[in-house]
Formats: structure tokens, C-alpha cells, sequence
């Protein structure tokens, strides 16, 4: 989706425009892809706008840090006050949703592979940002196929954190699938079982039950993903993390994604097994989501942090 430019990103401490916010063609991280980010979301409530589990976020940027062995020069208090910052700073109370991008990447003034004596830099932007897939795919679901491209081995690169340079293997298969016509990929571990689709968690109901691939399968943990399971145990869904094959999504009774940008989005097929329009699972799931996002739902509240508080 198109950017939509707002006033200031947040680089270092302070508060930069749009146009100037900038690096150096020799930025370490641009050449060798160490560093590290997250992706949130804030929405519109009566309350003005709040970020969905930004502490969570901010944690696990600190914990994909702490993988890398990166040092971030700041603390997450410091950080989560400066996603308000920003994001009050811009006047975006009467956007309905808004992206936030914290971003810890290795400056200027190194060049190797060797990254420990490189500067260590921290960006926030926020911009106004629609549906991720699209209104059409919220309602109605994407068309998914398995992609050739396997997900990251665990002791290839660390799949437990959200490192810049590792998301080439999920931009290969999001080309893949958009070029053969699909809307999303799903990426198979090395072991051969179902890991996540490009930027999202996957779940499928069988048998009533929700079913979601663990960390072990390559699965980054996501925090919509746990959401979404507290939701649906709530709800008297039975939910159980285990490996699952790829005929397991071919006869899946239901299927949706989830994850940050996505948010919850159903599943209509897989390779061109048709898996249908979304069930009562997804919809129950889908419409308690978005209705806490929104901050409408009083047993999830603490899930935001007002920007205004």
C-alpha cells in the first residue's frame, strides 16, 4: 500500500520532517541487513486514538535486539513514550487506524561484517494506514498457495526475532504468489511443516479446533496471534499450538491469518483447494478483534495504551 506522508518521523531523540528523515548511503544496516523492528498499530476509539499492545511490541523489539546483539540506546519506556509523541505530534486523532514503524538499524561510519562497533540508531514513523490485504479480503478471504520458498532454518538465522535482512525470504514469496495470481503465500519449514504466510501467523479449525503452527515450525510468536488465541479460549474455542501439513490446510473447516498489518483475515483456499467463505469461528474471532482494537470490548482494555492518557 501507498504511503501517505505526515509531518515527523522520530529519528534519534528527535522529531525530524518527513523529507529530511535520512541516512547515509553507508549505513551498515542498509548493505548487510542487521537490525531489527516492529510493526503496531493504533486505532480510533472514544478516547481518542490507542495503540493496540504497544508495550508487548516494544518488548519484543528489545528481545529481537538482545538476539542480534544489539544495544538500543534507549529504554522501552523511553520508546513507548515517543510512539505517543509521534504520533500526537502528526494530528492523527481522526485516523481510524494508524501504522507505526519502530526501526533499530546500524548507522553510518562501519563497513564489514563485523557489526559490533557500529552506531546504533532507532527511527518511529507513523502513517495513516488502511487494510493490509484489503476491505474485499477482510470480508471475504485471500487466495493462498504454498510457496517453493521454505521459511528460514532456526539455526540458519534467528526466526525468534524480526531482523530487517530475514524478510527477503518473505518478500520472495509474496512475489511468487502475486505473480502466479494468488494474494498470499505459505512458507513450510525445512521439516516440511507449515510455518506462517509472508508477514502473518496461520490458523485453521478442525474438528472445532483452533490449530496454529508453533515456534518450532520457523513461526515468528505474534502478538496478534496471541491475542487472537486469549479471544477465542474466551470465546470456548479449544486452541492448541502443533505442527501441521499441508493437507491439514487442504481440509481445514476454516482457515484465517492474522498478524499486525493483516490483522484477522480469512482463508478462502490453498493451492486451489477451496476452503470457502469465512466460518463462524473466523467471523466470532474477527468481529471480537476488531471490536477490542477499537477499544469496545471492557475485558481487553488494558490490550491499549491511549495516546492522550
Amino acid at each position: 500500500m501507498p504511503l501517505q506522508k505526515v509531518d515527523k518521523i522520530w529519528m534519534d531523540g528527535e522529531l525530524v520532517a518527513w523529507d529530511d528523515a535520512k541516512v547515509h548511503i553507508l549505513t551498515h544496516t542498509m548493505h548487510y541487513g542487521s537490525g531489527v523492528f516492529e510493526g503496531i498499530r493504533a486505532y480510533a476509539t472514544s478516547r481518542g486514538p490507542a495503540v493496540f499492545r504497544l508495550g508487548d511490541h516494544i518488548d519484543r523489539l528489545f528481545n529481537s535486539a538482545k538476539v542480534y546483539l544489539i544495544d538500543i540506546p534507549y529504554t522501552p519506556d523511553q520508546l513507548v513514550d515517543a510512539v505517543k509523541e509521534t504520533i500526537r505530534v502528526n494530528g492523527l486523532d481522526d485516523a481510524p487506524t494508524i501504522y507505526i514503524r519502530p526501526l533499530v538499524y546500524l548507522g553510518y561510519g562501519e563497513m564489514g561484517l563485523n557489526p559490533l562497533s557500529s552506531p546504533v540508531n532507532v527511527s518511529i514513523a507513523v502513517w495513516p494506514w488502511g487494510t493490509y490485504l484489503g476491505d474485499e479480503a477482510l470480508r471475504h478471504g485471500v487466495r493462498t498457495k504454498i510457496s517453493t520458498w521454505q521459511r528460514h532454518d532456526p539455526n540458519a538465522v534467528p526466526v525468534a526475532a524480526k531482523g530487517v535482512g530475514m524478510y527477503v525470504n518473505s518478500s520472495l514469496a509474496k512475489v511468487e504468489a502475486l505473480k502466479a495470481g494468488y494474494d498470499e503465500a505459505i512458507l513450510l519449514s525445512s521439516q516440511g511443516y507449515v510455518s506462517e504466510c509472508t508477514g502473518e501467523n496461520l490458523f485453521i479449525v478442525k474438528n472445532g479446533r483452533l490449530l496454529t503452527p508453533p515456534v518450532s515450525a520457523g513461526a515468528l510468536e505474534g502478538i496478534t496471534q496471541h491475542s487472537v488465541m486469549t479471544i477465542a479460549r474466551d470465546l470456548g474455542y479449544e486452541v492448541a499450538e502443533c505442527n501441521l501439513l499441508r493437507t491439514d490446510l487442504y481440509l481445514a473447516e476454516e482457515a484465517f491469518l492474522t498478524g499486525t498489518a493483516a490483522e484477522v483475515v480469512p482463508i478462502r483456499s490453498v493451492d486451489d483447494r477451496v476452503i470457502g467463505e469465512p466460518g463462524p469461528i473466523t467471523k466470532a474471532i474477527q468481529e471480537t478483534y476488531f471490536a477490542t482494537v477499537r477499544g469496545e470490548v471492557d475485558q481487553y482494555k488494558d490490550w491499549l495504551d491511549h495516546v492522550s492518557s
